[in-house]
């Protein structure tokens, strides 16, 4: 029985991994040992994936991302082209640290997409459907529906899971016009 995904002939993967049914890994990746990818993701030109990292179903990463040890993408992420994880805090080149104990775990929840050239900082979660913005820097967790941008990031509204963006119906509700999702904060 042939594979059920799709890995580009100049791609890697290394033993250990688990990929689902219709994944569409392209050009010049690599998929590091003990990854494990859901189902219908697609990886563009040059994605790395470091050891144990784990990605939910229907994530889009596009050119140029690097999802080292200790990132965790939940299902319907987005990855903007050539975005940056950090694994860790304090990095120096006389004294590496390059153990698993040395990495800080960064959480992605489902639905948020982070524009091309921001930087997550490692330590940091974004919340459901989070949206951060283009070239942004985001240095501390970012909430629920919460669109940032700026370096570092700052909230500067709320968006919907459809795209729009949404407002505060009052401190702790939120009210998409577009499709009628009641958010509580």
């Amino acid at each position: 029985m042939g594979k059920d995904y799709f890995v580009h002939e100049s791609s890697y993967v290394d033993d250990n991994v688990k990929i689902g049914k219709g994944t569409r890994i392209w050009h010049f990746s690599h998929v590091s040992s003990g990854a494990e990818i859901g189902e219908g993701c697609n990886f563009g030109q040059n994605v790395f994936i470091g050891n144990g990292v784990k990605i939910g179903n229907k994530v889009k990463i596009q050119n140029n991302v690097s999802v080292y040890e200790g990132v965790t993408l939940e299902d319907y992420v987005f990855c903007g082209p050539s975005m940056v994880f950090t694994n860790v805090r304090t990095p120096r080149c006389e004294f590496p640290r390059n153990t698993s104990a040395d990495y800080t775990d960064t959480l992605i929840k489902r639905g948020a997409s982070i524009g091309a050239n921001a930087t997550i900082v490692c330590g940091t979660t974004l919340g459901k459907n989070a949206f951060v913005g283009a070239g942004s820097t985001v240095t501390k967790d970012v909430p629920d529906y919460a669109m940032v941008y700026g370096n570092p990031a700052q909230i500067h509204g709320y968006m919907c899971a459809c795209g729009d963006t949404i407002v505060k119906a009052d401190a702790k509700h939120l009210k998409c016009s577009r499709c009628g999702v009641d958010v509580d904060l």
